[in-house]
């Protein structure tokens, strides 16, 4: 793995490195890293950094696993190396199938190859949803006995947050006291211009909302920008580019509401993170959002703008719903933790080690 800013495979790589250290268990590991020092520490094994500019999965750990074979790989994040020995793979989603027009081309076509690949040469695959099982399955005619779902889960930092708080990061990026929020990298596949026009449309009826939208820019953000744009949402929304994981939980406990407007997820981790800093949650009724908010959101058709602004209305006017979603966002958020995440990924890997 990389160092960088860290959106879901990231987010989700380092978590689970930070589970596994903390589990009592006695098998030996070893992280590969391709950077000059350990991202987190501890780890829960030996760190081998090995930096190399380009190709490093294929041709920098292929070189390494020639050299020191391991009696097992884990790959947390789609692409098995060539050269590699018995190997689980995490699939996080097929979503480049799902929504073609949002990946260029060549992304779309080396995405395709390289989840092709990894599917069929590792033993076992996880895939952190049951939709993103079914897509495996459907898409690439993974077998079943071969798929393991194991959800991912959220750190303890996400929870209540105090008033002052809450004011600090409000002032810090200087928002209103009601604001609507998304998270999430600014691509077309996040939806962020229906969203927009959503917001919009409320604006037009007397609400006075600004749409705030945490996220770095991934493929294709200029035309999601200028969808925003377009939408009529006028100067009332706040791209605020990346925002450090330490800011985050504030951010969510300050929104009216939090949207997930997504067309595709593979999991939709914020939606979680969410729900337990205490955000009422409107979110897309596609792929594995329903599965993962279970009866705590709201959940509507990501295709229709106005849907979205019926939704998030109604969340703003209903007191009651309000409150309903809150309290079964705060019990649903509970059900995802990274030391259960990192107890069953290490029951595949002894599995696959042992077989």
């Amino acid at each position: 793995m990389s160092v960088g800013r860290h959106t879901g495979t990231e987010t989700y790589t380092l978590q689970l490195l930070k589970a596994l250290a903390e589990l009592d268990v006695s098998d030996p590991m070893r992280v590969y890293l391709n950077a000059v020092r350990p991202p987190v520490t501890p780890l829960p094994g030996e760190p081998r950094c090995i930096p190399f500019p380009r190709l490093w999965t294929h041709v920098r750990l292929s070189a390494e696993i020639v050299q020191h074979r391991p009696s097992v790989l884990f790959v947390p994040a789609h692409v098995v190396p060539l050269v590699h020995p018995r190997s689980v793979v995490t699939i996080h989603d097929l979503g480049f199938l799902h929504v073609p027009e949002a990946h260029p081309p060549r992304q779309r076509r080396l995405l395709d190859l390289t989840t092709r690949w990894s599917v069929h040469a590792a033993q076992r695959v996880i895939a952190i949803s049951e939709l993103t099982a079914r897509d495996l399955r459907e898409q690439y005619r993974v077998p079943d006995s071969k798929i393991v779902v194991v959800h991912h889960g959220i750190s303890d930092k996400f929870g209540p947050v105090a008033s002052d708080e809450i004011e600090s990061i409000r002032t810090h990026f200087d928002l209103p006291d009601r604001y609507v929020l998304a998270v999430g990298t600014v691509q077309p596949r996040k939806n962020y211009g229906r969203l927009a026009q959503a917001v919009a449309a409320l604006n037009r009826r007397g609400n006075a909302l600004t749409l705030v939208i945490a996220g770095k820019r991934g493929s294709l953000a200029d035309q999601v920008l200028r969808d925003i744009a377009e939408s009529g949402i006028g100067d009332r929304v706040r791209v605020l580019d990346y925002v450090e994981d330490r800011a985050l939980p504030a951010l969510y406990a300050g929104a009216a509401v939090f949207c997930q407007p997504s067309l595709y997820e593979g999991f939709g981790l914020p939606v979680i993170e969410a729900m337990a800093c205490g955000a009422p949650v409107v979110a897309s009724s596609s792929s594995s959002l329903p599965e993962v908010c279970g009866d705590a959101a709201l959940l509507v058709d990501p295709l229709d703008s106005d849907a979205f602004a019926s939704g998030i209305a109604r969340v703003l006017d209903d007191s009651v719903l309000r409150a309903e979603l809150v309290d079964r966002g705060r019990i649903r958020s509970t059900a995802f933790t990274w030391q259960s995440c990192a107890e069953k990924t290490l029951r595949v890997l002894r599995t696959v080690r042992d077989g």
